[in-house]
């Protein structure tokens, strides 16, 4: 489900809850199989955001658990203006909670449904946002394998200035970005939007297959209504495999060109992101600093990729200290719900940090279990109760020799802010440091 939808009649909104502390729950925007999406304030900054409640139960009964990760997997490597930011990925035992951008302007699909059809030239800024976007996502070794009106979302009600973002990457194929000529194999898409290779089943190209649906809704956009359509699943795949398209009469020359082009059943001939760059059609009011700030995003490399991953001997620099920001880890994914999260700089080395956990976790009665690199993507220890449940997650990230970056996180049950109780990232600071207080503040006993 996108970040945000329309209500739909049946989903009913539930009381304000303030959600492990730090967001305000607002009204429900939307509910589906799996999810509901509401509104929600981050309590400290006061901005607005949608936040995706997903039942884990559900998802786990249905096997698409898969899903979650490719889209937590997908999100994580991309910032760009035109793609959904995933914030935080938060977990309770029974729910996991999306915080991503808000999208005022529900999704592209009712703004069509809306206008029946969309004057050229703001279906061409909308194409170059979505394509601007496909562009920079490629690049990262992402692709999308799902694109349609209804996965696209509008940050706001404007019908003359639409901005565009592409979200619900739960299909997503991610690869590494140096991966040359990448084929894949897995049948998925919506049926009206999907490329004719992929129900070949055989091996495609996930670029070929997204600008495949970048035609279709590039035809969506202009005529109002579907290329193929059929309510015949049979019928509707003979005709995308012919691919044979009627033209409304108000369609330019140059759009059927172009939209011709991009539904070229065969894929190798099928025109790529370089040659949708340099379409007539597409460059019209676009002047070459435009076209660059279009594509720059391909070569800038600031929000590099972090992977799950690390190398055990590497120092953090950084981009690595900005990755750590709270919300991208999937630690407390299927365990308890994180709480509190903390990280503060010891002058020593990582073992001497985690050895020193060792030592008070014996002193409080608790189970401590070391995690080698490589063992869940992590490195540090996880702190248990006596009953076996989760009490926090330590790591000791090395800056450089003798200077690490400690981070905790406490855990608690499967209430949405229940407290965390003696053992909270107060206690493990003042442990791990000796002192209570971060340097410049003063925190009473």
């Amino acid at each position: 489900m996108p970040a945000s939808v329309p209500e739909k009649p049946g989903c009913e909104p539930r009381a304000t809850k303030v959600l492990f502390g730090r967001y305000e729950l607002g009204r429900l925007l939307g509910c589906g199989a799996f999810a509901k999406v509401y509104h929600a304030r981050n309590l400290s900054t006061g901005q607005s955001v949608a936040i995706k409640v997903i039942s884990k139960p559900r998802v786990m009964r249905s096997g698409l658990a898969s899903n979650l990760r490719r889209e937590i997997l997908a999100l994580r490597r991309l910032r760009h203006p035109h793609v959904v930011r995933l914030h935080e990925v938060l977990a309770s035992r029974t729910r996991i909670f999306f915080v991503m951008d808000l999208a005022r302007g529900g999704e592209l699909f009712s703004l069509v449904s809306r206008c029946h059809r969309l004057p050229e030239p703001v279906a061409r800024l909308l194409f170059h946002q979505l394509i601007s976007a496909l562009s920079f996502c490629h690049s990262r070794g992402v692709f999308h394998r799902d694109l349609k009106p209804e996965n696209l979302l509008l940050a706001d009600d404007s019908t003359t200035q639409p901005f565009l973002k592409i979200s619900d990457f739960g299909l997503s194929a991610c690869l590494a970005p140096s991966t040359p000529n990448p084929l894949l194999s897995t049948i998925c898409g919506t049926p009206a939007y999907v490329a004719p290779e992929v129900l070949s089943r055989n091996p495609y190209s996930g670029a070929a297959v997204d600008l495949w649906s970048c035609g279709v809704i590039l035809f969506v956009l202009t005529a109002g209504f579907l290329p193929f359509n059929d309510p015949n699943l049979m019928n509707l795949y003979r005709k995308i495999r012919r691919g044979e398209v009627r033209f409304p009469r108000w369609a330019s020359p140059d759009l059927r060109r172009l939209i011709s082009r991009l539904l070229d059943t065969n894929p190798q001939t099928r025109i790529t992101l370089d040659g949708v760059l340099t379409d007539p059609w597409f460059r019209i009011d676009l002047d070459e600093q435009k076209l660059t700030a279009m594509t720059r995003f391909r070569q800038e490399v600031e929000d590099r990729i972090v992977k799950i991953e690390r190398d055990d001997h590497r120092d953090l620099n950084a981009f690595d200290l900005v990755a750590l920001s709270p919300g991208l880890d999937l630690s407390g994914l299927f365990a308890g719900c994180i709480v509190e999260r903390e990280r503060f700089v010891l002058k020593e080395e990582a073992p001497a940090v985690l050895d020193r956990v060792e030592e008070v976790g014996r002193g409080e009665g608790l189970v401590v279990r070391r995690r080698a690199r490589g063992s869940a993507g992590r490195a540090g220890a996880a702190v248990e109760g006596q009953d076996g449940n989760l009490v926090a997650w330590i790591e000791a990230h090395r800056l450089m020799p003798g200077l690490v970056v400690v981070e905790v996180e406490v855990t608690s049950g499967d209430e949405w802010d229940q407290p965390v109780g003696r053992w909270t990232c107060r206690f493990w600071r003042k442990r791990l440091t000796g002192s209570a207080t971060e340097p410049g503040r003063s925190d009473p006993d």
